[in-house]
C-alpha cells in the first residue's frame, strides 16, 4: 500500500445523538491494531511537520473539520483534504509520508488516529512548520 486511500464513512442519525463508523477490521487500510488516540488542535492552529518510517495511519475526524497536508518523500505536494462533520471520512496514510494539519473549526476539532503500531519516538521523524515551502 503506498497511496494514500480516502475512505466515505457513515454517520447513522439516531434518537439521542448520532453514530459515526470509525474503522472495521475488513475495510482497506487496515493492517493490525497498535494504538489509537486523539489530538485535539485549536481553530487556525496547524501541528506540522511529521513522517512515520514504518506506521499506518487511519486518520478521522469526527468533531469539528481539519485540514490535512501530505508530501512526499521528495517533500512534493501529494495531496490535501479536509474532512470532519461537513464531510466524514477516513484518510489511510500508508509510512513515508509526510503530514501536517491545521485547524478548521472555531470550536472543538478532535483527531482520532488508529493506528497499527505503539508509538515509538524513534519510528517517527519531524520537522519544523518553516522546513517545507507551504502557504497554509
Amino acid at each position: 500500500m503506498n497511496d494514500i486511500i480516502i475512505t466515505e464513512l457513515k454517520r447513522i442519525e439516531t434518537i439521542g445523538g448520532d453514530v459515526l463508523h470509525a474503522l472495521k477490521k475488513n475495510d482497506s487500510g487496515y493492517n493490525s491494531f497498535g494504538e489509537a488516540y486523539f489530538s485535539c488542535i485549536d481553530y487556525n492552529s496547524i501541528k506540522a511537520w511529521k513522517m512515520h518510517k514504518n506506521m499506518t495511519l487511519n486518520l478521522i475526524v469526527p468533531i469539528g473539520n481539519v485540514k490535512f497536508v501530505f508530501l512526499d518523500s521528495n517533500k512534493d505536494l501529494i495531496q490535501i483534504i479536509e474532512i470532519g462533520e461537513k464531510n466524514y471520512m477516513r484518510i489511510t496514510v500508508p509510512p513515508k509520508i509526510w503530514f501536517g494539519f491545521k485547524g478548521m473549526s472555531k470550536n472543538t476539532n478532535l483527531v482520532l488516529n488508529i493506528a497499527d503500531l505503539e508509538h515509538d519516538p524513534n519510528e517517527v521523524e519531524r520537522a519544523n512548520l518553516e522546513t517545507f515551502n507551504f502557504k497554509w
